[in-house]
């Protein structure tokens, strides 16, 4: 009888265990994505967040712990979809950029003892010819490198015509490079490959980046009536006060304050940044990024080509369209106008212009130079006009609009981080990914989004943790919206000699080969600024007008 009595016991307790089981899968089921592709995601996915603007941000937090970092996770706690992506392009990008420790300075590579060669010479070429340069590394005791990884960077221009291009660089991983000229032009042409860092420092700039947060200092002010109060805010905080933690997407975006007494966390209202004294590179290493040795010209014979047309005609190409794959190099300028490299541009009169405009919503999501769009575009659509919305200083939400045509064009700064000494109002402040989210689209709406350059003095999971989440918001927005229009612009180049550490190239470029990656198969329109910037040889964070206009126009391409 006892046994018995035993054996009902344990079917009993075995049928509620598998009941617990039971119910705990179909919770896990109906509240996980199915596919890391956003586009494939279910429809059952939980929605948005509340919009994260202070009037309806989060309660405070009493952390005393350190925070973790964005990959990170706690033992009892898998970590997510997007954090293993995050993890697998990190790990692929450290396998890229492996660790090279150097004795001295006269162990790296040596931009004049390094020797270039043009493969099979002639004495004219022909427009559409691929021209190659073998490069071989050497150090400056005239060695050969044995291992690749320098940061190069390959152009060639016609000044007199206002012509310029980049050239494609293969790495051979060896000290031996090939440098790929498409020679796009015919008139005398200059060849010029600059060594922008040895392999050995862009080793130490990649290490140095991901060592840690503090390069950059955040100071949120706190409004309550007529009181205003200065806090300490920032990406992470390692902080025994009690902190103010913003959230968004349930923790996917994150951003704290230590808490001011007597103020409650929804009082944030401005946030402004500034530098910090802080490096994390050694002192043989910060050597290696002095001016004199950023941007060293390694191509000295010929100083030129001559290229003819040779009786050479183009083939029929396709218009330029929303979702062409885009080659390297993408373009060239020729007469200071940007050519496309796979497919035809029209050159769009106002009138073209204003009726491919009319009935448009038209949302610029990012940094400053997305907001030079909004000061152009009226050079080019005459009839918009400035709406002021009573916002506070430069980085404002700034709107234009032509009411009679039902234009309406919108530039919103992303959200942390953004680098500015200027405060900057956080009231209605928004991530890219929450922006996308609020809206509906149609047909006749287009986004265009870029982010890159507040990111460079941060660790790389920032910025891959965030353009992850964009792509999976278009993908949100494509299944409500599949003829909504989203067009990204790649960051650009910059200052070569402005604290490279901080705001160097090579961060950029890294940054700009893994947003090729993560919106590869989106249907997305790409403006390749990086490329364009190369071939104007414009080396400022805010292009000139020309440049600008160039973007503008590849812009209007793909939307009319």
């Amino acid at each position: 009888m006892w046994i018995m009595f035993s054996t009902i016991m344990r079917q009993k307790r075995l049928l509620i265990f598998t009941s617990f089981l039971v119910v705990i899968w179909l919770w896990t089921t109906l509240n996980t994505s199915t596919s890391f592709n956003p586009w494939t995601t279910s429809t059952k996915s939980s929605p948005p967040e509340i919009p994260m603007n202070q009037s309806t941000l989060p309660t405070e937090t009493k952390l005393r712990e350190e925070i973790p970092k964005m990959t990170g996770h706690q033992e009892d706690k898998s970590p997510t979809e997007t954090e293993l992506k995050v993890r697998e392009i990190l790990e692929k990008l450290d396998g890229q950029i492996p660790p090279r420790p150097f004795a001295h300075l006269n162990n790296t590579t040596s931009a004049t003892h390094s020797t270039a060669t043009i493969l099979n010479p002639q004495d004219t070429y022909c427009v559409g010819d691929q021209l190659d340069v073998l490069l071989a590394a050497k150090d400056y005791f005239g060695h050969r490198k044995e291992y690749g990884g320098d940061f190069l960077r390959a152009r060639m221009s016609s000044p007199a015509l206002k012509a310029g291009a980049s050239g494609k660089v293969t790495d051979f991983n060896n000290g031996t490079y090939l440098i790929s000229f498409t020679l796009f032009w015919e008139g005398q042409v200059s060849l010029s490959i600059l060594l922008m860092h040895p392999s050995e420092g862009v080793s130490a700039l990649w290490r140095a980046r991901n060592q840690g947060y503090g390069r950059i200092a955040f100071k949120g002010t706190f409004v309550n009536g007529t009181s205003k109060v200065t806090a300490e805010c920032g990406l992470i905080l390692n902080s025994s006060s009690e902190l103010c933690k913003y959230l968004y997407r349930g923790g996917e975006e994150v951003f704290y304050c230590v808490k001011p007494q007597h103020m409650p966390c929804e009082a944030l209202t401005y946030v402004c940044t500034s530098h910090q004294d802080v490096s994390y590179l050694t002192a043989k290493e910060k050597n290696l990024f002095q001016k004199s040795n950023i941007g060293v010209e390694m191509m000295k014979h010929p100083k030129y080509i001559v290229v003819s047309q040779c009786n050479k005609s183009e083939n029929g190409r396709k218009r330029c369209e929303i979702g062409m794959e885009i080659p390297t190099p993408s373009g060239y300028t020729l007469q200071g106008r940007w050519v496309s490299a796979q497919c035809t541009q029209r050159l769009l009169t106002s009138s073209q212009i204003n009726d491919c405009l009319k009935g448009k919503l038209i949302y610029l999501l990012g940094d400053s130079t997305l907001r030079q769009w909004i000061e152009y575009l009226p050079k080019v659509a005459k009839t918009l006009r400035p709406f002021d919305l009573h916002g506070t200083g430069l980085y404002k939400k700034h709107l234009i609009l032509d009411a009679e045509r039902h234009t309406l064009v919108e530039w919103k700064k992303h959200s942390h981080p953004f680098i500015t000494v200027q405060l900057y109002s956080v009231i209605d402040d928004g991530y890219i990914p929450q922006e996308i989210d609020r809206l509906p689209g149609d047909k006749d709406t287009v986004i265009v989004i870029t982010v890159g350059q507040h990111f460079r003095p941060f660790p790389m999971e920032l910025f891959v943790h965030r353009v992850i989440n964009i792509q999976k918001a278009i993908g949100r927005l494509f299944l409500r919206s599949p003829d909504t229009k989203v067009i990204i612009k790649m960051e650009n180049i910059r200052e070569r000699n402005l604290d490279t550490e901080k705001f160097g190239d090579f961060h950029g470029y890294v940054q700009y080969l893994t947003t090729k990656e993560i919106f590869k198969d989106l249907h997305v329109g790409t403006i390749d600024a990086w490329d364009m910037t190369i071939a104007h040889g414009t080396n400022v964070l805010h292009p000139p007008a020309a440049v600008i206009g160039n973007q503008i126009d590849v812009f209007l391409n793909y939307i009319c």
